[in-house]
């Protein structure tokens, strides 16, 4: 099986809103939600995946001929390649029932450890969600970060609880999920934390602590003085706010303001190894992708998967070498043109 093949099956069962474009781009989906699109007028997703292709990289191949290192070390791990694949949830509903959220992470989980990755799980109302996902993770040795929304304080302790269990390295929280509708008007309430809230959530979780949907520097910082190990720059891929900036956008303010005091991983429109490696020039440690992995998943499973990853891989690696930077530290600012 080729890319071009697993679309094509793809096709067969994602569903009636995805249509497992050849360019995940957000055009078809729009708004379309149930379903992966965007929020509003549904141009958030669009306006991702534009922001990355208007950056161009500078070649320089004056240089010597050498092996590329895409190794990445995050947290004790390490990652073949410095992308990881983004967590998602309710797949059946947004994607088609071929699949459920047990049996998707079950594949994804185990596809991305056995190709050098990691993949972040998503949660749901359905407790049987995140315990499938941390399960999928424990099978792998906790190679796997499982992505808790921002539920009351008595939901997420239970939450956490799985994490531990599953030896996770490491556990997030997608703070822009306040903007889901089956977040609000919950009892007890559920939603925005603040900064006291997630440091208690941080110190409670005992491993490096991810906040996922950081969109401005006041957030990055706030962030960090709740002693979280990293953030997600990311706007839920346009799905909880309309009319946001790209996370292009907002991603060279955001490296400049943390600099190295944590980690920092961003996504939304990634599509490429080419596109990664620009956000690795604009100041990210790592990157993470959605839709495209699902669409792996429901084309070709496992070996779904491992196409994908070898696809954006060498992709990187081309980029890379014809831009004279053969390891991750040596992916500069001034190898992009925005």
């Amino acid at each position: 099986m080729n890319y071009k093949e697993l679309l094509e099956n793809a096709r067969t069962c994602i569903g009636n809103y995805c249509k497992a474009c050849p360019i995940c781009n957000g055009i078809a989906c729009r708004n379309s939600i149930p379903g992966p699109g965007a929020k509003g007028v549904g141009d958030n997703a669009i306006r991702n995946y534009q922001k990355w292709q208007e950056i161009r990289v500078n070649m320089d191949t004056i240089c010597e001929n050498k092996p590329v290192d895409t190794t990445l070390d995050l947290f004790g791990q390490t990652f073949k390649y410095p992308f990881f694949a983004a967590p998602v949830g309710a797949v059946n509903m947004h994607y088609g029932d071929r699949l459920n959220d047990t049996l998707y992470n079950d594949i994804l989980v185990s596809a991305c450890r056995e190709n050098g990755i990691a993949a972040f799980t998503g949660d749901g109302v359905d407790p049987k969600v995140m315990e499938g996902a941390t399960a999928a993770i424990a099978k792998v040795n906790g190679c796997g970060v499982p992505t808790v929304k921002p539920w009351n304080m008595g939901i997420i302790l239970e939450k956490l609880d799985l994490v531990r269990k599953s030896g996770a390295f490491a556990v997030a929280m997608d703070i822009d999920a306040a903007g889901l509708p089956f977040l609000k008007n919950m009892t007890p309430p559920a939603g925005s934390k603040s900064v006291d809230e997630l440091r208690r959530i941080a110190e409670i979780a005992g491993i490096p602590f991810i906040v996922k949907g950081v969109m401005s520097t006041k957030g990055a910082l706030k962030a960090k003085e709740a002693g979280a190990s990293a953030i997600v720059v990311s706007n839920h891929g346009g799905r909880v706010l309309d009319q946001c900036p790209s996370t292009a956008e907002v991603l060279p303010e955001i490296s400049e303001a943390v600099g190295s005091q944590m980690k920092i991983l961003v996504d939304g429109g990634i599509r490429s190894g080419t596109d990664i490696f620009k956000a690795l020039a604009l100041g990210a440690d790592g990157v993470l992708i959605c839709r495209p992995f699902v669409t792996a998943v429901y084309g070709g499973e496992k070996e779904g998967v491992r196409i994908y990853i070898e696809k954006l891989a060498e992709e990187l690696k081309d980029t890379m070498a014809m831009c004279s930077a053969f390891s991750l530290s040596e992916i500069t600012r001034d190898m992009v043109r925005i």
